[in-house]
């Protein structure tokens, strides 16, 4: 489908000249002296110690050595995913360390997070089973990556997003790839696995995700490097404004990218929203968001980069019509803007705090009718049923028509969650709203979960090794 994009050849001007300003007279910090003098001997200006100032245009030769589009291999070949140019891939939610059930708001356990990946597992309209899809506090904070990397492994054979937290963390989530597939040289032909590197906005990187920066691109794994901006709070209460930072903190992070690796596979990542000037609190599903998705996408297609952005976020504290509206009011413009690659597509509730397992359920509902609404008709003669007019004339109905009968299972969109039924039909089952239905489909997809296959083998060598870092980190 066509991309919709609403900024002029002007605007990207102006954009371009900002960002242009802020690395080379504010710069960006780098909190690792690694990256600081990485960037040094490349010709960039360092201050502070830790502040590099850049020649924009050293900024875009770098950028342009990024590969416009790559393949993340999954370990069963039919999932396999391509990102960048018009394709879009989906991931659940990331990060939060409460989970919603029902009525109940609970802390994370590891036991929600292996039960959210087997529903991304279930579900074809998700791509991936995500990363840290909820954060487990009965596992070891040291050694809980190796548990939920294992979990993505494991539960899914779809491609999985890695560990972030540190240097050995990714080292970890690296040496657990290259045991699933076969070796470094396995994951570097193709890739294996995608992270997330925010950056610490406004205008810094820390230490811990450069750390683990490093060690993906080292490793040719690509990293999405994405500007975190709440306006108001990490980033002027401007839009534009938040563009321009957005730009200069995205593309120097990609700079640094190619010179630790070049061509390395790297995505232009953004998480742009608004902070309540009433409350203090972040605001999500905001017109203003929906206007940075869709600006985004156009500025990263200037750029000639992959990019991530968008999803079903929302502010609301439980499952109600306003995490429906304010889901749809990010996932639409993900759509219209041709999101690459899209985190937080199901289970996100909360302003991010709460993994919902009835939330994963109505996200997968929008995600199933965008999907199909965003599918191109097609349009030929057979599309045009003229047999069906001569067979029923006029005045008649199209009920009984032949072309009709051939076609009623699958002509139109059958909803997952909706409910259609009439309201007596509806009261004699029990009154039940879209979170009861959505708690139902959820029980019953966990019960229906077959885990795919995995050499034995290669699982006990994962096994090995994750008991056997577990040890040291506890050493």
């Amino acid at each position: 489908m066509p991309r919709y994009e609403i900024l002029s050849e002007d605007a990207i001007d102006v954009l371009d000249r900002g960002w242009r300003r802020i690395v080379s007279e504010l710069g960006i910090e780098f909190l690792l002296p690694e990256a600081v003098e990485l960037l040094r001997a490349a010709g960039q200006t360092v201050e502070d110690s830790n502040r590099v100032l850049f020649d924009p245009e050293f900024v875009l030769e770098q950028v342009a050595k990024a590969p416009r589009e790559f393949d993340l291999q999954a370990r069963n070949p039919e999932h396999t995913v391509r990102i960048g140019g018009d394709h879009m891939v989906f991931a659940p939610v990331y990060g939060c360390p409460f989970i919603r059930e029902g009525d109940v708001r609970r802390d994370a356990k590891m036991a929600d997070f292996e039960n959210l990946v087997r529903l991304a597992q279930a579900f074809p309209e998700l791509d991936s089973p995500g990363g840290t899809i909820c954060e487990p506090e009965d596992r070891p904070l040291d050694s809980r990556h190796l548990d939920m990397v294992y979990a993505l492994q494991t539960l899914s054979d779809k491609p999985y997003m890695g560990s972030v937290t540190s240097g050995p963390n990714a080292a970890d989530t690296i040496r657990m790839g290259e045991i699933l597939f076969g070796g470094r040289e396995a994951i570097e032909r193709a890739p294996v696995s995608i992270s997330l590197i925010n950056v610490n906005s406004p205008l810094r990187y820390d230490d811990r995700m450069l750390s683990a920066m490093f060690e993906y691109v080292q490793a040719a794994q690509p990293v999405v490097i994405t500007p975190f901006l709440l306006m108001g709070a990490m980033s002027p209460v401007s839009l534009p404004a938040t563009l321009v930072q957005q730009i200069a903190e995205g593309l120097a992070g990609i700079a640094l990218s190619q010179l630790i690796r070049p061509g390395a596979p790297v995505v232009f990542g953004s998480f742009l929203s608004n902070t309540d000037m009433q409350s203090g609190s972040p605001s999500f599903g905001t017109p203003e968001s929906a206007i940075g998705v869709l600006c985004t996408g156009q500025i990263a297609r200037h750029f000639g980069l992959p990019w991530r952005g968008g999803g079903a976020l929302n502010a609301s504290q439980t499952v109600d019509a306003q995490a429906a509206y304010e889901s749809l009011m990010t996932f639409l413009p993900t759509f219209l803007a041709g999101a690459n690659f899209v985190m937080h597509s199901a289970g996100w509730l909360e302003g991010g705090l709460v993994s919902c397992y009835e939330k994963f359920i109505v996200d997968i509902e929008l995600l199933r009718e965008l999907r199909h609404e965003f599918t191109p008709l097609e349009i030929d003669e057979a599309s045009l049923a003229f047999d069906a007019h001569l067979e029923v004339g006029a005045g008649g109905h199209f009920l009984g028509a032949a072309h009709t009968l051939e076609r009623f299972r699958e002509c139109f969109y059958r909803p997952l969650l909706s409910s259609t039924e009439n309201f007596d039909r509806w009261t004699k089952k029990g009154s039940r709203d879209t979170t009861a239905r959505a708690g139902e489909i959820w029980r019953k997809t966990l019960e229906d979960y077959e885990q795919p296959s995995l050499d034995d083998g290669v699982r006990a060598e994962l096994e090995e090794f994750v008991a056997r870092r577990r040890a040291e980190l506890g050493d």
